[in-house]
């Protein structure tokens, strides 16, 4: 053997060198550090409101994509987009900018109302799922083991 170590050697050194890296700490795939401690995001939690620019996206590109059906890239959209949106003048973007204040103010009141809940405790909301699902799966089967209800109605 000239080169001295064997290939499970140099892969186990391999693999050693590529978790890592300076400072001895891990780093996760395009070289940043993993969050500490950050809590996984609750998927019953309401979503953030659009901007006025983002309800104004909304319209301008349903009718983008009619002017242009062969158009396929996204960044085209948003250029035009963003040309346009800078082009208007303050009256052109009120009603965006209404439409957006009202899903603000909609989605304060759905955080009033989640943060409630969360204050209240996780087992509130898990027994609220329960119950709905267990009252939709009994309303579809009640009375109706065998799938033959129907049947029972025609002969009376």
């Amino acid at each position: 053997m000239k080169g001295g170590k064997s290939k499970t050697e140099s892969k186990r050194a391999d693999a050693k060198l590529a978790v890592i890296k300076k400072g001895g700490a891990t780093t996760t795939k395009g070289g940043r550090k993993p969050a500490k401690g950050k809590a996984a995001k609750d998927p019953n939690k309401p979503k953030r409101p659009a901007s006025a620019f983002f309800v104004f996206m909304e319209e301008f590109r349903k009718q983008f994509n009619k002017e242009n059906p062969d158009n396929k890239a996204v960044s085209a959209v948003g250029k035009a987009a963003g040309a346009k949106w800078k082009s208007m003048s303050d009256a052109e973007k009120a009603p965006y900018v209404a439409k957006a204040e009202k899903r603000k103010v909609d989605y304060e009141k759905d955080m009033k109302a989640y943060n409630k809940r969360q204050a209240e405790g996780t087992n509130a909301t898990e027994e609220e799922e329960s119950e709905k699902s267990v009252s939709e799966v009994n309303d579809e089967d009640e009375g109706d083991e065998d799938g033959s209800e129907e049947d029972e109605d025609d002969d009376e």
